[in-house]
């Protein structure tokens, strides 16, 4: 019986993907049609009919499971130890200290290669 109503639910997923994807594009060309009026109007629609998309697509088997992901990942976003102000720029002056002396090295490596090039050419 549960399967059933997973086939009845994902035979009606269709038909809100279909809803989604036409929001989308009345979005679309709404904006490109309406061109001549305000900004703040447009952006105002748009807007809306995102919103609308969203709802819909919630409530579809995958909008639920990327819902889910997103809860899941702001979690664990909360939970990472992020650098002090220090260690970051501690760390990007090391980085850019390396990559100043790598640079210094391999302008040195080439010019000497050059030289020895064209010493062996003539």
């Amino acid at each position: 019986m549960n399967a059933k109503a997973e086939a009845k639910e994902a035979r009606f997923d269709a038909l809100k993907w279909v809803v989604v994807v036409a929001l989308v594009a009345v979005g679309v060309v709404g904006n490109q049609y309406f061109s001549a009026e305000p900004i703040l109007y447009r952006v105002l629609a748009l807007l809306a009919l995102a919103a609308a998309a969203a709802v819909v697509a919630l409530q579809t088997a995958k909008g639920q499971a990327f819902f889910v992901l997103a809860k899941e990942a702001r979690a664990e976003i909360r939970k990472v130890v992020w650098p002090t102000r220090q260690e970051t720029t501690q760390t990007t002056l090391i980085v850019v200290a390396v990559v100043l002396v790598m640079a210094l090295l391999l302008w040195g490596l080439d010019t000497l290669l050059g030289w020895l090039v064209s010493m062996i050419v003539g």
